[in-house]
């Protein structure tokens, strides 16, 4: 199957399939039919072309279909949290899949990764630093400054090049 081919024929299908779920007398698929779906089949659809090609795509497809799928399971799971973190720890498994497929965003999973724990238990990482758990009221400004410094500082992503 032609790779340029996968997304649109995957999107198609799949709101082709939601729209007709919707119009149909299945009254035991219309609770499913909200907008997560639709971040679902975008994002598998994502997937799909992420891993038939280069593996462009896989990042927003683990995005899209995570969010989407958290929507769902949020309210039927007990233990699944309800918290900015999770959102980021989507974004982290993203990136560690990017990295499975195409070698990059290792780095970028790791740190979204630390980032989502940090956010998920709040509580029990400043209780771990103890006297001083005051000076973490500021850690986000620190990630306002690391952002900066990568932004506007440091060129070409760390690495020097020497023109030859």
């Amino acid at each position: 199957m032609n790779g340029q081919r996968i997304f649109p024929g995957i999107l198609l299908i799949g709101f082709g399939l939601y729209f007709f779920l919707q119009q149909s007398a299945f009254t035991w698929v219309k609770p499913y039919l909200g907008w997560p779906a639709l971040l679902l089949i975008t994002g598998l659809a994502f997937l799909a072309q992420g891993f038939k090609s280069d593996g462009n795509g896989i990042l927003s497809g683990v995005v899209l279909s995570g969010f989407g799928l958290h929507f769902y399971v949020v309210d039927y799971l007990g233990w699944w949290a309800h918290d900015t973190g999770v959102f980021i720890l989507i974004i982290a498994v993203g990136f560690l899949v990017q990295h499975q497929k195409t070698g990059s965003g290792l780095l970028n999973g790791i740190l979204f990764l630390l980032l989502a724990a940090v956010t998920l238990f709040y509580e029990t990482v400043k209780q771990w630093l103890g006297p001083i758990g005051s000076v973490w009221q500021f850690w986000p400004l620190i990630l306002i400054a690391a952002g900066g410094y990568l932004l506007f500082v440091q060129k070409n992503g760390g690495y020097s090049r020497k023109k030859t």
